[in-house]
């Protein structure tokens, strides 16, 4: 079995609602991640208590230090006790299997999270020694809802992405 334990995870949420030019699309990291690898099975943990706001993103650009360490701590407070609840859900985990499909590699499985499991695929890059991907999710497919501040004028939409860059074994 190897496992990968190197590289980045990071996590993009979007701004909507009314007042949305009040708001920040922001760059979330995964501090504390790994991946298992035997044979084609594969199997990603993640701890979305050590998720992190690094900043706003503005143009596909992180602008560090737009965003005050108060109001980065005041957003992970709300992502983990009012969106993702991990002390109720502590772990996310993704099992699944690798494939070559119409010549692309795609690894494909069940992404548990918040107590409910659903079917997620994975176009993977492998670039050197990189593996790179990115996808979608709708997080109220997983019951979570977004969030909202300021009776709803001010909320993220139903939709995250998901990118890696991580040192292949």
């Amino acid at each position: 079995m190897a496992k990968i334990t190197s590289g980045t995870v990071h996590i993009f949420t979007f701004k909507d609602g009314l007042l949305a030019r009040l708001a920040h699309d922001l760059r979330l990291a995964a501090d504390k991640w790994e991946v298992e690898v035997e044979g084609s099975q594969i199997t990603a943990r993640f701890w979305p208590r050590d998720f992190r706001p690094e900043g706003a993103m503005k143009k596909d650009r992180l602008e560090a230090g737009s965003i005050s360490a108060a109001d980065l701590d005041k957003i992970r407070d709300n992502l983990r006790q009012e969106i993702l609840h991990v002390d109720r859900w502590p772990e996310i985990v993704f099992e699944g299997k690798g494939e070559v499909a119409e010549g692309r590699f795609v690894v494909s499985g069940e992404l548990t999270m918040a107590g409910r499991k659903r079917a997620v695929s994975v176009p993977v890059t492998k670039r050197g020694e990189r593996l790179a991907g990115e996808v979608t999710l709708k997080p109220s497919d997983w019951g979570i809802a977004p969030f909202k501040a300021l009776a709803g004028a001010i909320k993220l939409k139903d939709e995250v992405r998901l990118a890696f860059d991580l040192t292949a074994p």
